[in-house]
């Protein structure tokens, strides 16, 4: 049995790290991410990492883990910024407002699918038009949905939380960790 990671996520990989999970292969699937007509943000964020767990060519026996991460302000999905310019967008919207993350993750072992949605809501405060500028500036926007990250830079943003940090990051541990035990997968400290 291998262990596939479906992602290119640094941040994911060190998060599996955290639980003693390292992958046999790093496998990005190829998929179309754009959002369905009048697609909700909880739906689509569990369509994207089902559609990423089934791309991901393995064997039988094998465990792919995929996740996808999902900022939504209100019905609106806030997706990865093409330009400095929408991550501009994005983050005035977001700023002095509380939205939601969802990150949604997809364990398939053959033909069966684990899966698990878990919802954080977070809160940024009014940024400045200095702090925005110097923000854009850093590139820390890039890659990222809602052109933030909350364990870069943009943490200074963010001065509350509820729900799973680890799942406003891109992995929700606990969570991962249970679905991938369903799927005969242990941490490498659990198994010793």
């Amino acid at each position: 049995m291998a262990f596939i990671l479906g992602s290119g996520s640094q941040r994911r990989l060190d998060l599996l790290g955290q639980i003693g999970l390292t992958p046999d292969a790093i496998l990005p699937p190829d998929i179309d991410e754009t959002p369905r007509q009048g697609e909700l943000p909880r739906p689509y964020c569990t369509r994207i990492a089902r559609e990423k767990a089934q791309a991901v060519a393995a064997g039988a026996d094998d465990v792919v883990l995929c996740a996808d991460t999902t900022v939504a302000l209100g019905r609106r999905i806030l997706g990865k910024p093409a330009d400095a310019g929408e991550a501009a967008e994005f983050l005035l919207a977001l700023s002095g407002r509380r939205h939601r993350v969802f990150t949604a993750v997809a364990v398939r072992r053959g033909d069966r699918i684990w899966e698990r949605v878990v919802e954080s809501r977070v809160r940024m405060k009014r940024l400045s038009d200095t702090e925005l500028n110097a923000y854009l500036a850093s590139d820390d926007w890039r890659g990222k949905a809602g052109a933030y990250a909350i364990q870069g830079p943009a943490g200074v943003f963010i001065p509350w939380i509820s729900g799973s940090f680890t799942g406003i990051v891109g992995l929700p541990l606990a969570e991962t960790a249970t679905l991938l035990q369903a799927a005969g997968l242990q941490s490498r400290e659990a198994a010793a």
